[in-house]
């Protein structure tokens, strides 16, 4: 699992994707931010995917937590037992069957879910793409395997990333955004035909999450590998 930066399980009866018109692709932008910047905390379930472009298929599941300020938490529950954690300074990645744990600066890591940090902070979708347009009928329908997982209104987004240390392993993200400016689905495209796919559902806002949520104390006997980046070890 790779280049998870930037980031469910709703059920409905209705596959239909909105596709947002050059007009309306401001309007929610807008709405995104909004919805985000009003919360404090955050919590939702996720569940992520990950097609290695050569017939390879992982998945996960899990609960993630947001938290100003820049803040987060993804527990992987299913298949196995890992965390991910951003604590505003480091971010850290732990599978408990390992008994190691990698650790990055939040500066240096290039994992696609870290600017997803910035749901807990200032949120500007501008501070990740160069451009954001609509997504064409091409690239949602053949980027979107169950559409009715997808909630009915949701428009498509096509986010091409701001110059970085992951942008040449980076083709284009899509982001699905439901009626109300909620983040449903990120898709991260790669090149040879790989993808990273999140999806998310059961959002919850300005919950009380405990602050030792979002802090991370390796356990005894646990060694500790400090990464330049950890894109490499989240496969």
């Amino acid at each position: 699992m790779v280049m998870r930066r930037f980031i469910f399980l709703l059920f409905c009866l209705m596959p239909l994707t909105q596709l947002a018109s050059a007009a309306g692709v401001e309007a929610v932008v807008r709405a995104f931010d909004a919805r985000y910047q009003r919360a404090r905390t955050l919590k939702a379930i996720f569940f992520e995917s990950y097609q290695d472009g050569k017939g390879g298929v992982s998945a996960d599941s899990g609960t993630v937590y947001f938290s100003r300020p820049g803040r987060m938490r993804w527990d992987y529950e299913s298949p196995e037992q890992k965390l991910f954690l951003v604590d505003g300074t480091n971010v850290w990645f732990y599978v408990p069957a390992d008994h190691t744990v990698s650790r990055a600066k939040l500066s240096q890591s290039s994992d696609w879910r870290t600017p997803l940090a910035l749901l807990a902070g200032k949120t500007d979708l501008g501070k990740l793409c160069r451009r954001i347009e609509p997504a064409d009928a091409t690239q949602a329908g053949s980027t979107q395997p169950d559409a009715a997982t997808t909630p009915p209104g949701t428009t498509t987004l096509r986010c091409v990333p701001r110059e970085g240390p992951e942008s040449e392993s980076i083709q284009d993200v899509l982001l699905g955004i439901d009626p109300e400016g909620f983040l449903v689905r990120i898709l991260v495209r790669q090149p040879g035909n790989a993808s990273t796919e999140f999806r998310f559902g059961n959002w919850e806002e300005n919950l009380a999450i405990p602050e030792a949520k979002f802090h991370f104390e390796p356990p005894p006997g646990v060694a500790v590998v400090d990464e330049q980046s950890l894109a490499d070890t989240l496969r």
